[in-house]
């Protein structure tokens, strides 16, 4: 994974399902739910035409956690 010098990754990596779960601490569930209310950033297919695998860019992701209100 490359870093920044912000400490931040390069915000065009692309996640897989796994990483985004850990960094919202989302169930896979509620994930779903929220992409499809558009409540959370859509993902984009991976691979050609019928494939499964998706993946989000990671600044959306971390766009999405920065404007979480505040705990």
């Amino acid at each position: 994974m490359h870093q920044r010098a912000n400490g931040q990754g390069n915000p065009m990596e692309i996640l897989r399902m796994r990483r985004v779960l850990e960094m919202t601490g989302l169930s896979r569930t509620t994930l779903w739910r929220r992409v499809k209310a558009e409540t959370f950033p859509r993902p984009l297919r991976l691979g050609g035409e019928g494939s499964r695998a998706v993946g989000w860019r990671r600044g959306e992701v971390e766009d999405w956690i920065r404007k979480l209100p505040a705990a």
